[in-house]
């Protein structure tokens, strides 16, 4: 059975940061494809980053340059750094196992496993 928990999320003003991880079990399955998705209430789901097996990673137009994904396989946990938060990042922020050569804007809908998330918000 594969689990994921999310940590790190909370309340934040803008241009804060916070440091999301994401506890993977079994630990085989941190190497793989994973990333993050966000939802806000009224919202459409939206990929925010993923990085594969071999390394590739992508982001949301919206949070290149101040998200950084990555994760520590001998943890076993993926993280996302998130600097200079905005409003508008505020949302359940959710980690998942997916399939091989995912992409940041496929991980919000094609995902094998997800955790429970972890909310941000940001206040302006």
């Amino acid at each position: 059975q594969v689990h994921l928990v999310e940590s790190g999320g909370g309340s934040v003003q803008a241009g804060g940061s916070l440091k999301l991880s994401c506890a993977v079990s079994p630990a085989t399955y941190t190497s793989g494809c994973v990333g993050w998705f966000r939802q806000a209430p009224g919202k459409e789901r939206e990929g925010v980053a993923s990085i594969d097996s071999d390394g590739t990673i992508g982001y949301e137009e919206s949070v290149k340059g101040r998200f950084t994904i990555s994760r520590d396989s001998a943890k076993n946990i993926l993280y996302l750094q998130m600097n200079n938060l905005k409003p508008a990042d505020s949302a359940m922020y959710v980690c998942v196992v997916a399939p091989p050569k995912c992409a940041y804007f496929t991980v919000e809908y094609e995902y094998d496993y997800r955790g429970q998330g972890t909310q941000v918000t940001v206040s302006s």
